[in-house]
């Protein structure tokens, strides 16, 4: 019987102090910070205004119970969550969730197209309809009265039922 073992290559070697490339997604308050800046063309500290005064802004108006709408990026929207019993998963003992607050989030419609705009397969959606010419004819259209007519009543088929006749089999007699 013939073993596979797991060799350590010098890339991949966690003994060596050589780990794999990690692919960092977040972005903190710094990061977005920096990226305002440079885009707007903003110092530093102006870029940190502007991104406290949002957050703010958006923590404040959550508070109130207003729902925050930002064109183009999404809605945030809070709401309120009833206190309910839940289970201590370690000793399985129910234990009482207290009432909060939280906010929901929703990308807008641009958001998430341009999320899934890079290269990806777009999924099927509904195709929009053609678009009208504006030189048809304006002329409004006659409108005649429906007429109503009798639904037609037909008799129900009625037929009879199919009758197989049993099989008779001899009984089988055992020999003494």
């Amino acid at each position: 019987m013939q073993r596979k073992c797991l060799t350590w290559g010098e890339k991949t070697s966690l003994i060596a102090g050589i780990f794999p490339k990690r692919q960092e997604v977040a972005v903190n308050r710094s990061e977005l910070v920096d990226k305002v800046a440079s885009t707007a063309g903003l110092e530093k500290r102006h870029a940190e205004a502007a991104v406290t005064a949002f957050v703010d802004s958006v923590v404040n108006e959550s508070k109130a119970g207003n729902k925050v709408s930002i064109f183009g990026f999404g809605t945030f929207t809070p709401k309120h969550q009833e206190g309910r019993p839940g289970r201590n998963p370690r000793t399985g003992a129910t234990v009482k969730i207290a009432p909060r607050n939280v906010v929901k989030f929703t990308a807008a419609t641009a958001f998430k197209e341009a999320l899934n705009a890079r290269g990806a397969k777009k999924s099927p959606t509904k195709k929009a309809a053609p678009a009208k010419s504006t030189a048809a004819k304006s002329t409004p259209a006659k409108s005649t009265p429906a007429k109503s007519t009798p639904a037609k009543s037909t008799p129900a088929k009625s037929t009879p039922a199919k009758s197989t006749p049993a099989k008779s089999t001899p009984a089988k007699s055992t020999p003494a």
